[in-house]
């Protein structure tokens, strides 16, 4: 993106509201060629880090036995969860619903459904091994697995893609420029617009490959993640 200015400066006399003595002198204007230029970096970073949403969903005609059931599915699932030392475990949701049939506005209750869910992260190369345990203690649910870069290694993303951007933007100018036989002087003004938090690699679909018992381990392929950094330069020529 670019954009050519002129900027119009009035240089007022040096002094004029504390040296009252001070000769004054007449007003000169100053024009200040500028050119603006916005700049794009993308750095591309590998995934190391899966972060799984799953649990244990059950249905069935008596309320309390399938809710004293779920919750001792959640414990055997929770110990297997600790003994792999995953990190950053929580449980996300526990819920008892009823389920109706309606039949002429006429509402029959036909069984209920309970669920615990937890929440962990792993490194990549273990999510298919703790997957395939947690699913031979019983979990019936894997909701998603995303698949993320680790916090440092994103910020240092962030900053070679904002490195990237910003020389974007000074090539960007030094182009313009030099087909107009002009050279670019100082920066006036910079704006980092940010560079982005990238978007985790979700993998929805390989839940019912986990549950599946004809899957003997479930397979994880890290894959990349993309972060992008945008800087607009304001540079005097």
């Amino acid at each position: 993106m670019l954009s050519i200015q002129l900027i119009h400066k009035f240089c007022l006399p040096l002094g004029i509201s504390t040296l009252m003595w001070a000769t004054p002198t007449i007003a000169q204007e100053q024009i200040i060629k500028t050119i603006t230029v916005t700049g794009q970096g993308v750095e591309m970073i590998p995934t190391t880090l899966a972060t799984v949403q799953m649990g244990v969903e059950i249905e069935g005609e008596n309320a309390a036995e399938i809710q004293q059931e779920v919750a001792e599915r959640t414990t055997s699932l929770i110990e297997v969860l600790r003994s792999e030392n995953v990190q950053k475990l929580q449980t996300r949701g526990i819920q008892l619903r009823p389920n109706y049939t309606y039949d002429n506005n006429r509402r029959q209750l036909v069984n209920y459904t309970a669920t615990n869910l937890v929440s962990f992260e792993t490194p990549i190369d273990r999510v298919g091994t703790i997957l395939d345990r947690t699913v031979n203690v019983g979990a019936t649910r894997i909701d998603n697995v995303s698949l993320t870069a680790t916090e440092n290694a994103i910020t240092q993303a962030q900053r070679r893609a904002l490195a990237k951007a910003t020389e974007d933007a000074q090539q960007q100018a030094q182009a313009v420029l030099g087909a107009l036989s002009l050279t670019p002087q100082e920066v006036i003004t910079i704006n980092v617009n940010g560079a982005n938090m990238p978007r985790p690699v979700m993998m929805e679909a390989m839940a019912d490959r986990a549950l599946s018992s004809n899957m003997a381990s479930t397979p994880v392929v890290a894959g990349e993640q993309e972060v992008r950094a945008s800087v607009t330069l304001q540079i005097k020529y």
